[in-house]
């Protein structure tokens, strides 16, 4: 018999995949985001992308009340909520390859079994599902682009959907060799208060899952509420097969921003180096972190400002829009205080008991007409009180729904969305949009340009002519109405130079109110705060003041 070869090609792209054990939740995206900025810091070239298990090609068709946030690439691929964080905390952005579903592996293996491409082989699971998955996790490596690529593995492991993955993990490890790929098993150490201590045992029964799947973790990282006493360190790496500094705590944090600072106090960024056996090459420079977190923690004003929605009964549907106003009220130097408001709860009997308190207010985006009439009440509000207002998305042709009713005196004015039958369709669906019948990854989605015109509130948000921002819409601004609500006093300060498409709106006799077609939230990051979200948080706080 031949003896067995080990695969022991050198690869110049490091990889470093994060699982997860005991429960889900623990903040996967989080870590592998924090490890991402650690690394970055020593001067590492880094992306991070996210294998997800469910069969949905893409998040874009999921409700927000099951998935979250459906955020969106520059190059229009609809993505898993976590790839905000990823680009909230490294500043660079992120694209398709950085979001694989099972829905789109098999989608693709099962096209090219279509196309003959197997040559009448059986198709399976192994080779041909862990095949795909490879390739697609050896895509960003193979640009030239990174030094090491971080993937995180959603789901936990033990979990059905999330063996192929596990499995291609394993050969992955085998194919690249020692010191090329390594596994961060991320585990729940619980309290139990009746005892009065923490147990380790979900985390041996974690990693026992892992190696039944062939796979040894090279890093624990321990969520945990208290401390992990040194003892206990040494008996997980005991039991679990790792090195002690390779068992790494992970309190819970005050702060999403915080988990840098704690997992850099950890040494975690130095063992994953080791174990990748490249250089430390400099000590981090996390400075402008720093200096976030603190001015986060040590705000000089505050300020209160309504988030009118209808998916608010979970957080995460508006999960960059939460983050962007932490990273503005940052920039000013101010806690912003959010106020979850359900749409469906405002009623022009109760705005002012709903409303009144406030010094700004958001009207997010959002689908269907549930709650449309709430939000346009909210509008109307913010108008006729000077109060500074954003509309994001729906948010804007609502502003343009308001504006038309009780100001241009049409009273049937909607979206043909909600309202076919209008006379007034002030808001109506793309020409290109209306022969599409499919939902999933159909809408104008991804960067589109957009032209200020000079003189404007939006010029002086951005101080320049040409920007960039992303879409994710199918109703558009009528441009057959544009003369008359300029005329009246709303004008359209932003235009997609390439169609005409009215991209922002703005009142010229208010303090501060725009409306944007796109979504300025799924660019805001720690590094550079979005400038709409800044601005409007400057005019909230200049209305606070002013009172």
């Amino acid at each position: 018999m031949n003896p067995v070869t080990f695969q022991t090609t050198m690869s110049s792209t490091k990889y470093i995949f994060v699982t997860g054990g005991v429960t889900s939740s623990l903040g996967k995206g989080i870590i592998s985001a924090s490890l991402a900025t650690l690394l970055q810091a020593r001067g590492y070239k880094v992306t991070i992308q996210k294998l997800d298990p469910y069969i949905n090609v893409d998040p874009g068709t999921l409700n927000p009340y099951e998935h979250g946030e459906c955020f969106v690439t520059n190059d229009g691929a609809e993505t898993d909520l976590d790839l905000g964080h990823y680009e909230r905390f490294l500043n660079v952005p992120t694209s398709q390859d950085n979001n694989v579903t099972t829905g789109r592996i098999y989608q693709t293996v099962i096209n090219k079994e279509r196309e003959g491409a197997y040559l009448g082989k059986t198709v399976q699971v192994i080779p041909h599902i862990t095949d795909e998955i490879k390739r697609r996790i050896k895509l960003l490596g193979q640009t030239g682009k990174f030094d090491i690529v971080i993937t995180e593995i959603g789901g936990t492991v033990g979990d059905i959907e999330s063996q192929p993955y596990i499995e291609a993990v394993r050969q992955l490890k085998w194919e690249l060799g020692h010191g090329n790929l390594i596994d961060i098993h991320l585990t729940l150490v619980p309290y139990l208060a009746a005892a009065g201590e923490l147990k380790t045992k979900p985390t041996q029964h974690s990693v026992k899952s892992l190696l039944e799947f062939g796979i040894q973790p090279d890093i624990l990282v321990c969520r945990s509420e208290r401390h992990i006493p040194k003892d206990m360190r040494r008996k997980i790496a005991l039991f679990c097969n790792v090195t002690i500094n390779a068992v790494v705590e992970s309190l819970d944090a005050e702060s999403i921003y915080d988990v840098p600072l704690l997992m850099l106090k950890e040494e975690l960024d130095k063992v994953a180096l080791a174990k990748l056996n490249l250089p430390q090459k400099k000590e981090p420079d996390l400075k402008q972190w720093i200096d976030f977190v603190h001015k986060l923690k040590n705000p000089a004003h505050e300020v209160r400002i309504g988030l009118v929605g209808k998916y608010i009964e979970l957080k995460d549907a508006y999960k960059s829009i939460a983050e962007s106003f932490i990273h503005a009220g940052v920039a000013n130097e101010c806690k912003v205080k959010l106020e979850w408001i359900h749409s469906e709860s405002i009623t022009p009997g109760n705005v002012e008991e709903k409303l009144g308190k406030l010094k700004g207010i958001l009207v997010a985006p959002g689908f269907g007409d549930r709650g449309i009439e709430g939000k346009i009440t909210a509008i109307k509000y913010a108008r006729e009180n000077n109060i500074p207002f954003l509309g994001i998305c729906l948010g804007m042709q609502c502003a343009v729904i308001e504006f038309g009713r009780n100001v241009l005196g049409y009273k049937d004015a909607h979206s043909s969305e909600m309202n076919p039958k209008s006379k007034h369709k002030v808001i109506d669906m793309m020409q290109e949009q209306k022969k599409i019948t499919a939902k999933g990854g159909t809408m104008r989605l991804g960067a589109y340009p957009c032209k200020i015109k000079k003189g404007t509130k939006a010029f002086a948000v951005y101080g320049k002519e040409n920007i960039s921002e992303r879409h994710r819409h199918r109703y558009e601004f009528n441009n057959a109405f544009l003369k008359e609500y300029e005329k009246k006093g709303m004008i359209a300060s932003g235009i997609n130079p390439e169609n005409n498409l009215v991209e922002m709106v703005e009142l010229k006799n208010h303090p501060w109110f725009i409306g944007v077609q796109y979504h300025p939230e799924y660019k805001s990051t720690v590094a550079k705060p979005h400038p709409l979200f800044v601005k409007f948080v400057k005019a909230a706080l200049e209305k606070k003041n002013a009172k």
